[in-house]
């Protein structure tokens, strides 16, 4: 399969890819990545440890990792609309944060809106591009909630 567009020629900008490191412990570091995207208007749709599932079922031997679902209804609900319900399939916007070593976790997020206007799943047109800026500045916010210095 070739791919429709070449992943090596994507920068991080182009998927609004951004993380930041906390000086603080893992658990202690989910709650505060939470309250911070929940006072940037998000809500948290859904969540889990991947790192304990798959240490349960597969014996992984990972180190805590942890997915925030989170989102924004406004945003969302102008996303199906703009997208004919296809972004759908990439909700919720997932933040996730894990442990780099003990003591220092690292949030991490991309833009599923930037991702689906990328690969086609919503348009590339001014609608879409005034909600990836709103989502965009939503997620700013709730990343300098996080009181953290940039990855």
């Amino acid at each position: 399969m070739t791919l429709p567009i070449d992943p090596t020629a994507i920068k991080p900008e182009d998927i609004g890819e951004e993380s930041v490191v906390l000086d603080m412990e893992h658990e202690a570091a989910i709650e505060h990545v939470r309250e911070a995207f929940t006072d940037a208007g998000f809500g948290v749709a859904t969540e889990f440890s991947p790192s304990e599932l798959l240490n349960e079922k597969v014996d992984a031997d990972r180190d805590p990792y942890y997915v925030l679902g989170a989102c924004n209804p406004t945003m969302a609900d102008r996303a199906l609309d703009a997208s004919d319900n296809q972004l759908g399939a990439l909700f919720p916007c997932n933040v996730v944060i894990w442990e780099e070593e003990p003591g220092t976790q690292v949030v991490y997020h991309v833009s599923i809106m930037r991702i689906a206007r990328l690969v086609g799943i919503a348009p590339d047109d001014e609608e879409m591009a005034d909600i990836v800026a709103d989502t965009g500045e939503l997620v700013d916010a709730a990343l300098a909630n996080l009181d953290a210095v940039e990855a």
